[in-house]
């Protein structure tokens, strides 16, 4: 169930988005709170799972990364649910989504510029999964606006 956010939590939220490195005193001062009051709100946005401060990258002005969009076509409907959860927790998987159209599922993959690691992906990790009738991958040229967290997977490849 969603959650509905007061004002100034959606205040908060749209100031974080806009810089999210801002001090709690600059967010303080920009909207006219204490900085306690900006601190207690993000720990409670926080630990709600609401929010996530995160260092984001643009996969495309950063050499070594590849992303691509996954379109899954499930057996059962009746397992979308669990198949959501269960491909998001996957290392290369940056979100997941149940869609209209032709797929019930579409999902964003990161990984190394490395076109056998994509084929990893769906060989190993997604083909692990289960349940799946068909999948059609399509790998990102060029985007614009395109600001991602590092999924667990390319995280690790990061670090190397």
């Amino acid at each position: 169930m969603k959650k509905v956010l007061d004002v100034a939590d959606r205040r908060l939220v749209a100031a974080l988005a806009n810089d999210g490195q801002a001090s709690s005193a600059v967010l303080a001062a920009e909207l006219g709170v204490t900085a306690p009051t900006i601190r207690a709100r993000m720990k409670n946005l926080i630990s709600q799972g609401l929010l996530r401060v995160a260092g984001l990258v643009d996969p495309f002005q950063v050499k070594g990364l590849s992303v691509a969009l996954v379109g899954i076509k499930l057996q059962s409907q009746m397992q979308l649910d669990e198949k959501l959860e269960e491909i998001s927790r996957l290392a290369d998987v940056n979100w997941v989504a149940a869609v209209t159209g032709r797929y019930d599922i579409l999902v964003e993959v990161v990984t190394s510029e490395d076109i056998g690691d994509l084929y990893s992906f769906l060989d190993s990790a997604l083909s692990g999964v289960g349940g799946i009738a068909s999948s059609e991958s399509f790998v990102v040229m060029k985007a614009r606006r395109k600001w991602i967290p590092l999924p667990k997977g390319a995280r690790a490849w990061f670090s190397e």
